[in-house]
């Protein structure tokens, strides 16, 4: 098979460009004045988070039970260091308990216009991209978590026998490939998708035979979760979740079978950000 590159925008949560991320809820009959409550102790909260710009809260006219929450980042790695940490999870809690489903959605901003930002002096204004990168359209996205010490073999063998899931998703998405890594007790899970990440990863968890495996480890795992349960499963992905990563490009003749391999880097306590960018750069060179 011969791959082409494709015109696609391609991102990284690692150039320093400014990150909008959206929160949509769809709050319970009843929990409009327990959401305010939350909402203004999260935003008092969030204002002390380094890289953290601003929020707004709004309201659907057309659904009132509908919510957006948008903030502003300096940039990706600020907020991720913010929401892989405990103390999001503490934070948003309150929050997650009045919504029947709560989806976040990040967006790197590529350009700005209109006369707000003509007029204000944005300290983050010179790390909008001159140009956007193109890439083959794949993205990356990964779930780590660690196993209890002792029960890695028997984590392993669950985890690489199951049948892999169909490859085509719909017509506008196909799952490339997925690839699983054990460094000691840690486990981490890769899924290439092209096309639309959510649908693909929806796709993969909907299987029987994943949703089986994934019951099988969860007594080896070291922090417990449900994923029957709505706020465990979400705690868990939000925990888990590894910055999705965009293929910058794809060119040549990709073989048949393809072998994977890891470099696991001991970064420094208070470097894993700027060694990854500093890596993700070196990909991209």
């Amino acid at each position: 098979m011969t791959t082409t590159l494709s015109e696609r925008v391609s991102q990284s949560a690692f150039d320093g460009s400014m990150l909008r991320v959206v929160l949509l809820m769809d709050l319970h009959e009843g929990a409009q004045q327990q959401f305010f409550e939350a909402y203004e102790q999260l935003r008092h909260d969030i204002a002390a988070v380094p890289g953290h710009l601003g929020d707004q809260l709004c309201q659907s006219f057309e659904n009132p039970s509908q919510w957006l929450i948008t903030s502003e980042w300096e940039s990706a790695p600020q907020y991720l260091a913010w929401v892989n940490s405990e103390r999001h999870v503490e934070q948003v809690r309150p929050l997650g308990a009045c919504a029947r489903t709560m989806r976040p959605l990040q967006f790197t901003v590529l350009r700005e216009t209109g006369k707000r930002y003509e007029e204000a002096a944005l300290p983050t204004r010179g790390r909008l991209q001159p140009a956007p990168r193109l890439g083959a359209g794949i993205v990356r996205h990964a779930l780590t978590f660690t196993v209890k010490p002792g029960s890695e073999k028997q984590v392993a063998d669950l985890l690489s026998s199951y049948a892999s899931p169909a490859s085509q998703v719909d017509e506008h998405t196909r799952l490339c490939r997925t690839s699983l890594f054990m460094h000691g007790n840690r486990v981490v899970r890769t899924v290439e998708v092209q096309g639309d990440l959510v649908a693909a990863l929806r796709h993969v968890s909907q299987q029987p035979e994943v949703r089986a495996v994934e019951e099988a480890i969860n007594p080896y795992l070291e922090q417990s979760r449900d994923l029957s349960d709505h706020e465990s499963a979400r705690m868990f992905f939000m925990r888990a979740a590894v910055p999705a990563v965009h293929h910058i490009a794809a060119t040549g003749r990709e073989p048949a079978e393809v072998t994977r391999h890891a470099l696991f880097y001991p970064a420094k306590p208070g470097c894993g950000p700027a060694l990854a960018k500093f890596l993700s750069r070196q990909d991209e060179a």
